[in-house]
């Protein structure tokens, strides 16, 4: 019965990413016979240091999703206070709703059922930008990016903008055109995919949403990943916030230099 609900819950929601496109990533299932395993790009959103990006991701789900979380491993090398060596992505929203002191997250900050597939890559779109340095998966890079931050050096930065300018050639090979605009990355229609592989590979480039849109359930409570602020009366997109706090960061770590 278990794996039946995990089944009819995955096929839902990539039916849903298909015909309700959402701004910033693509979804696609590695074998179509197989809901457990997905492909996802994420597109780094325009006015952050991750514009241009084509960054690519798996997602593995288990069989009594949606009770418990999916693990989510970037296959683009990336260098991020969240993310381990291995790819593996450090997000409240993806771990397990254990009691766990040591974490310094509490249950109700972790994985719900209510949680789904657009939640979660929304709050790494978000996390991408935002870093969590009080518990890091990469310590290194979390030293380098509160560096950036008290305005001592740019090295993060730099890493960072030279990794988004290799994954332009993993764009090229799929013949994927990356958004770098936010009008480009923003369609204000929600438009379903017509062709096959419009199916296939959902683009998210229109989440443009309304007050109740979400339910209270479905917001990320760990600071990590989409709060109400971002996800408000839809006057202003996502990706439009998630540049504004970009330009507020860098204007203060130039302030601090």
């Amino acid at each position: 019965m278990t794996l039946q609900i995990a089944r009819r819950m995955l096929a839902q929601e990539m039916k849903g990413l298909t015909e309700e496109p959402m701004e910033g990533f693509r979804v696609k299932l590695i074998d179509e016979q197989d809901l457990f395993e997905w492909d996802v790009v994420l597109f780094g959103p325009p006015g952050t240091i991750y514009e241009g990006g084509y960054l690519k991701a798996l997602l593995q789900f288990p069989v009594n999703y949606p009770f418990s979380p999916p693990t989510m491993r970037f296959t683009t090398k990336l260098w991020h206070p969240n993310i381990y060596e291995s790819g593996e992505v450090c997000i409240s929203i993806l771990h397990p709703p254990v009691d766990d002191p040591q974490s310094g997250e509490l249950p109700c900050e972790r994985w719900n059922p209510a949680q789904t597939v657009r939640t979660i890559l929304l709050s790494v779109i978000s996390l991408l930008n935002e870093p969590n340095t009080n518990s890091p998966a990469n310590v290194e890079a979390s030293v380098m990016y509160r560096r950036y931050l008290e305005g001592l050096d740019d090295e993060y930065v730099d890493i960072v903008r030279r990794i988004v300018r290799l994954t332009a050639a993993d764009a090229a090979r799929d013949g994927v055109v990356v958004p770098t605009t936010i009008e480009d990355y923003c369609v204000k229609e929600k438009k379903a995919a017509n062709s096959k592989e419009d199916h296939s590979y959902a683009m998210d480039f229109c989440w443009w949403r309304s007050n109740d849109e979400f339910s209270d359930d479905e917001e990320d409570e760990s600071g990590n990943g989409v709060d109400d602020e971002e996800m408000d009366d839809g006057k202003q997109s996502f990706v439009e916030k998630q540049a504004e706090k970009a330009a507020e960061t860098e204007e203060q770590a130039s302030v601090n230099q």
